[in-house]
This record gives C-alpha cells, structure tokens and sequence, in this order.
C-alpha cells in the first residue's frame, strides 16, 4: 500500500469505555495537529485499515477517540498496542514555520556561516531541552550532536537540502 507515506502519530493503549472509544498515547504538544485529522490508519494483520475518526477529545495525558462505525468494546479490543498512522502531508501541512519533521532533516547537507561545508545530518535526538542534529562531520568522520535551537541553526532550507549552523567553538569539529 502507501506505508511509505505514512507516519505514527499515536499508539492505541486501551480502550476507552464501553461504547468503541480508545485512550490512545500521542506526544505532547501535538494536540492541534490532532485535532485537524479526518482520517487515520492502523496496520491490522499487515493491512492498512483507514478508520474515520468521529470524534476527539483530551484527557490528562492521553487523546480520546471514536471512530465511525466502532460503537462497542469488541469492535475495537483488536487494536490495542497498534500505532495510529496519517500520510506525512497531513502533518507537513500543519507544521509551523519552524517546525520540521525527522524525515526532513535527514540527509541534509550541514554549512557554518561562512559557507563551508561540515558533514550530513545523519539523525535527529531527542532530550528534554531539545531536539539534536546528528552531524557526521566530513573531516574526521565523527558524529557532533548540534542542538536544534535558533541560536545555532540559523537556516534550514528543505528545497536546497541543507542547514546553516553557527559552529561556535567546540560545536563541530574544533
């Protein structure tokens, strides 16, 4: 099918109730991208079943939602433990302007301010302040983790395929 297009957005953990609702996992922050979607996937027995969602709400942690045509426990038991999916370009679309996905950044060619060329991200971490750039560096081929922060990525240009850094001292390579 097209799971090549697709990316998890949440994980089934329970359900929810008696009446086809599920508590499902999502990460922080993400509730108004959430809210946006019509549609999601589930891989059920290595096919991707598209269930419409009918309606969702927010309870501490964790997203509540009822699908369309899912009205009791049974209907919806086979799916706990599953990852929610949407097509990438559901999310790409409602990204802020500095908001970017993984699948983005990866394989983007890494520049200093001046022009010259550092190395390719490999991945991206994440901690608790913020999201790394894994920065295999071309001259001694070891991997520099580069916080993905304003005040050091300066320039990220997804149609170019590369980002700007600000290779302070003892950034990348020095």
């Amino acid at each position: 099918m097209f799971q090549n297009n697709l990316i998890s957005i949440a994980k089934i953990l329970n359900f929810h109730g008696i009446n086809g609702e599920v508590k499902a996992g999502y990460s922080q922050g993400n509730e108004n991208k959430l809210k946006k979607l019509k549609f999601v996937y589930v891989n059920y027995q290595n096919e991707y079943l598209e269930l419409k969602i009918k309606s969702l709400k927010f309870h501490k942690n964790f997203a509540i939602i009822k699908f369309e045509n899912i009205d009791n426990i049974n209907d919806v038991i086979k799916y706990k433990g599953l990852n929610l999916y949407t097509k990438e370009s559901n999310i790409i679309e409602n990204l802020d302007e500095d908001e970017y996905l993984i699948s983005q950044l990866t394989g983007l060619k890494v520049y200093d301010k001046s022009g010259l060329f550092l190395g390719i991200v490999e991945e991206v971490a994440e901690n608790k302040a913020s999201s790394l750039l894994s920065v295999r560096y071309n001259k001694d081929n070891k991997l520099y983790f580069v916080p993905f922060v304003k005040q050091l990525v300066l320039k990220v240009d997804l149609k170019e395929k590369f980002v700007i850094v600000d290779n302070i001292e003892g950034l990348i390579g020095q």
